[in-house]
């Protein structure tokens, strides 16, 4: 970690207006004590999240100045009143809001930090909690009215990505049958190495009929996705009778206004919009699952892939390579 700023400031990646990668800026913000309810963080590491694109471009408005970032792994520096589930020196990770992980030291709320298992990394740690909560949330608590069984089949849109790596291996842990997409040969393979069943290079393949294909034209049970617009028909025309649309991502821009009629035709579907901070609203949900998520991760069944490391000052060729689809796996900031 950096330790050119004083113990009371620190760098942090700020910005003024919405914009492109060039609209953030590395700038030193005073760092003061925790207040009740709040801990003081100093960063080992720091994730790189598509909803930090979304809210520098703001497509998720939030007030300016901003600060980015949504994830990340260090030590605390200090507990404010009333934190019993943390103490100084303690190891933690975090995907927490409000924004403002980018930075070398921070204070925030403490109720989303959770303390980092000795034998995961800090690096590992700020790759995998937004991620691996999210990769969690979608494959336990995202279920179909039939529900989704060992054996079952499901769609995940954009599987080479840091989510979809963690839930290719999860979903094979759990003895899903994982239909992957993403877009070349090489993150094909990639998901497949990491678990997916078949994968299907959206740029030279038809995903919906290849879907209906390798399904004998049953359909999925579920379908993950966080690329929006542009896969958004294609999934729904995936689903089985009865099957769930889950949207938790707009890579390629947001999903236009659709009229709800057209999901009876297609088999009386169900469609969800989801987000990771609707599932972590206590200390006790962001506990459970940050536990069942430190636990697949220790037993060896996932393994978090961190492809791409960026200093903190080269925030902006990190936010580049990204909404380029360049990446693969994680990627993470170091201060």
């Amino acid at each position: 970690m950096m330790s050119t700023t004083p113990a009371n400031t620190s760098l942090a990646v700020q910005i003024q207006q919405a914009g492109g990668p060039e609209a953030m800026s590395l700038v030193s913000v005073p760092v003061g004590d925790p207040a009740a309810g709040q801990v003081r963080v100093a960063h080992h590491a720091i994730g790189l999240n598509f909803i930090d694109v979304y809210q520098r471009t703001g497509l998720y408005p939030l007030p300016m100045p901003l600060s980015l970032g949504m994830e990340g792994a260090g030590v605390v520096e200090a507990v404010g009143e009333g934190v019993s589930h943390l103490a100084v020196g303690d190891r933690v990770a975090y995907a927490a809001n409000p924004p403002g992980s980018y930075c070398q030291r921070r204070v925030m709320p403490a109720m989303n930090v959770c303390r980092l298992p000795e034998d995961i990394s800090f690096e590992t740690g700020a790759a995998m909690m937004l991620k691996g909560l999210t990769a969690h949330y979608l494959l336990k608590r995202c279920r179909p009215v039939e529900g989704l069984e060992a054996g079952d089949f499901v769609l995940f849109h954009a599987a080479a990505g840091g989510v979809g790596l963690i839930a290719c291996q999860w979903a094979k842990a759990l003895g899903l049958r994982l239909i992957a997409t993403a877009g070349s040969d090489e993150k094909c393979k990639l998901a497949l190495d990491n678990g997916a069943e078949f994968a299907i290079n959206y740029r030279t393949d038809h995903f919906t009929q290849r879907v209906k294909d390798l399904t004998k034209g049953a359909g999925v049970k579920v379908v993950y996705d966080s690329v929006g617009k542009d896969t958004w028909d294609g999934s729904l025309d995936c689903l089985r009778p009865f099957g769930l649309m889950v949207s938790f991502g707009n890579a390629s821009g947001p999903v236009p206004a659709f009229a709800p009629g057209i999901l009876g035709p297609k088999g009386s579907l169900y469609v969800t919009r989801q987000t990771l901070f609707s599932h972590i609203t206590s200390r006790e949900r962001t506990q459970t699952m940050a536990d069942e998520l430190f636990a697949v991760v220790q037993s060896g069944a996932v393994k978090i892939h961190i492809d791409q490391r960026f200093a903190l000052a080269d925030v902006q060729a990190a936010h580049r390579s990204l909404e380029a689809r360049q990446t693969t796996g994680s990627t993470v900031l170091l201060p």
